[in-house]
């Protein structure tokens, strides 16, 4: 089990453990693929430390031991260079392969394997075909090879990471945070967070890309340009020494005769011979001749047999070929020219002419040595393949660096502030002050603009959550101060009115237990929010508000009212909607007493429609309203008035009871009897004082 000081101890041990799984790859890679050298096996199994250090650590430290690897091998056969490319697709496929949990089942991990050898050989295997340095079988025998080798390559790391603590593998894998590290929730959203548009972690990779791709291009074109130049001046030279050894087996002073007598002339033969000795010392020479430029052509003087032509006997006059043409000039007069390319029925040859001169200084004839270009073309063809193998390892090793400094310096501390901007709950002080702590946890130190845009977002989060707080304060005060000037109107209103003693407090504390079970039992759930009771609590008090405008004759008349007097008094409820709109006019938005207009024109409805002033009828009299009729009846009963006693409980609650369906709605009586005991509670308070 993971102890704090076990994972205190690895976070302070975080870059030896880099180093021992870098180390540990690195000889994973060697010494088995040593070993099946030696012994002859025809498997490689020299990937399993790039594939385990993938695994564990991610792209980079897989980048890092395939590189390594090949650097190693360079030393001994250059071609491993080329193949450093291979390492490192493989290990960025890997890391892939392992995110996606395709190393978990057995399936998976033998399609992981196939995958892996189509990169080994089914692309790797094009490589020998240009580098011709071992015989190339046929692909598909490649690729069945190298999937059995990349089984067992595959299946050794498994079985090695099944051994490998949980907290050393958390540990080893490569991480560059430059802010407090994101736990594996947060990371996770971290990366769902989509754009608008295009993701800058994506416009970074193609810019980059695009460049690395020109760059390489143009990398390419001119190394391949000074490779071609290169190879012609170390092919004209060849031919040039080639020439100069030729032209000091010549006698100048017998070519007259060699022309005219031919293998007869002394010496002819012998100089032949030493001639053909030289062109079979030098396997690029394809055609090695001595012509004496004159001006009807050239008279052949040596012509060595080659084995696809029979050399020209001696004496043999040959027309200028047309690419000879803009040097005749200086053939004749003698002089030393620069190579010649010519492309015709003798082939793609580079020609170079070296004069030979008798004791005198005069040219007498050329040496003329052709060497075969078709074996420049395949070395061009050759560094090509090398080239492009690898500039696209280096793209991919240079995109796969520059992904993984992007996500840590530019990708994670962004969408870090975004998840927490996103998170960010306004409503609840203890839950904002949460969220501030949160970012201020984030630690960005990029030491860029990034950390400057982390700061300044903290710093204005910081600020904000101190102006909502004061707002938040003067609001509760503003609050208070309304609460109090409703209760303040309302007391006015109720202490001309001798009848009806702590009704408006006591109505209000009705109401306020109606909804809030209501609210528990699931009644109008959607419409029973916290801030909606609160609007109908607060504005309960409002409910009689009319009455300042019924006459005090009327309003505190001891007996029963006539039938003329009632019709005043049912002018409260239209009077206190007359007033209320006044105050809406004046704050439009204020949603409380929305509410307080509502309970003042509509508490004497009734269900069945019989009520007044507008004889509405069920859910079409607002639910405030219908529970204030509850509330305002039940008041009114076990209430004392100058004109009755008080009505015993048991007998205000039988007449709540019947009225359900017809004065009262049903669903509001259901919850007052759901809280019969706290409103019993209240009314004993008040009855008490």
């Amino acid at each position: 089990m993971e102890t704090a000081g076990t994972k205190n101890s690895i976070q302070n041990h975080r870059i030896s453990i880099y180093i021992i799984v870098l180390l540990a790859s690195l000889l994973l890679n060697i010494i088995p693929s040593t070993i099946v050298t030696v012994t002859g096996c025809p498997l490689w199994l020299d990937t399993i430390g790039t594939i385990l250090a993938a695994s564990i650590g991610g792209y980079i430290p897989g980048l890092i031991v395939g590189l390594l690897t090949n650097m190693i091998k360079g030393l001994s056969d250059i071609t491993s260079f080329y193949y450093a490319t291979l390492n490192i697709m493989i290990s960025a496929c890997t890391t892939f392969l392992v995110y996606h949990g395709w190393f978990k089942k057995v399936h998976k991990i033998i399609f992981s394997a196939l995958i892996l050898a189509i990169i080994g050989s089914g692309i790797g295997g094009l490589l020998p075909w240009f580098l011709d340095s071992f015989p190339t079988k046929g692909l598909l025998t490649d690729i069945g090879i190298d999937f059995i080798d990349k089984l067992i390559s595959v299946t050794v790391v498994v079985l090695i990471l099944k051994f490998i603590p949980s907290h050393i593998k958390k540990a080893a894998h490569f991480r560059f945070w430059m802010q407090t590290p994101l736990n594996e929730e947060d990371e996770k959203n971290v990366k769902k967070i989509t754009c608008r548009s295009t993701p800058i972690r994506s416009k970074a990779i193609y810019i980059l890309i695009c460049s690395l791709i020109i760059l390489a291009i143009a990398a390419a074109i001119i190394s391949f340009v000074l490779f071609r130049n290169a190879t012609i001046i170390e092919y004209s030279g060849i031919a040039n020494d080639v020439g100069h050894l030729a032209a000091k087996a010549i006698d100048p002073e017998m070519v007259d005769d060699y022309i005219s007598q031919g293998e007869n002339a002394p010496g002819y033969a012998d100089t032949k011979e030493r001639l053909a000795d030289i062109k079979a010392a030098s396997h690029d020479v394809k055609y090695l001749y001595a012509y004496k430029i004159m001006e009807d052509g050239c008279h052949v003087v040596f012509d060595l047999d080659s084995p696809d032509l029979k050399g020209s006997d001696p004496g043999t006059l040959i027309d200028f070929d047309e690419s000879f043409e803009e040097y005749i000039p200086q053939l004749l007069a003698g002089e030393e020219i620069d190579p010649i390319i010519s492309n015709d029925e003798y082939g793609w040859l580079l020609t170079t002419y070296i004069p030979l001169k008798d004791s005198e200084g005069n040219c007498v004839c050329y040496i003329g040595t052709d060497v075969e270009m078709s074996t420049l073309l395949t070395s061009q063809l050759t560094f090509g393949v090398q080239m492009i193998f690898l500039f696209v390892g280096i793209v991919i090793l240079i995109t796969a660096v520059a992904v993984w400094l992007v996500d840590y310096s530019l990708v994670y501390p962004i969408n870090s502030m975004t998840l927490r901007a996103q998170n960010m709950h306004f409503g609840d002080p203890e839950v904002l002050q949460e969220n501030v702590k949160a970012i201020e946890n984030l630690k960005i130190h990029t030491g860029d603009e990034v950390e400057k845009l982390y700061t300044t977002f903290l710093s204005m989060t910081q600020k904000s959550t101190g102006y909502l707080d004061e707002i938040r304060e003067q609001n509760d005060t503003l609050s208070k101060m309304q609460s109090s000037f409703i209760m303040i109107l309302a007391d006015m209103v109720e202490n001309r009115d001798e009848n009806t003693g702590a009704h408006i407090r006591k109505t209000a504390a009705y109401v306020r237990i109606i909804l809030t079970k209501m609210k528990e039992m699931g009644i109008h759930k959607d419409v029973l929010t916290d801030e909606y009771i609160e609007n109908v609590v607060n504005s309960a008090p409002l409910h009689d508000i009319g009455k300042i405008q019924v006459p005090d004759a009327v309003l505190n008349k001891p007996g029963k009212l006539n039938d003329m007097e009632y019709e005043i008094m049912k002018t409260h409820t239209t009077a206190g909607k007359t007033v209320i709109d006044q105050l809406i006019k004046q704050v439009p938005r204020c949603a409380y007493l929305q509410e307080a207009r509502y309970m003042a024109n509509y508490h004497h409805e009734k269900w069945d429609g019989n009520g007044y002033p507008e004889h509405l009828s069920g859910e079409d009299i607002p639910l405030s309203a219908r529970v204030m009729a509850v509330a305002d009846v039940f008041d009114a009963l076990v209430s004392k008035r100058i004109y009755k006693p008080p009505m015993p409980l048991d007998k205000a609650f039988s007449i709540i009871k019947e009225g359900a369906g017809t004065h009262f709605d049903p669903d509001v009586v259901k919850a007052f009897f759901a809280a019969e005991e706290e409103v019993k509670t209240v009314e004993e308070q008040y009855h008490q004082k």
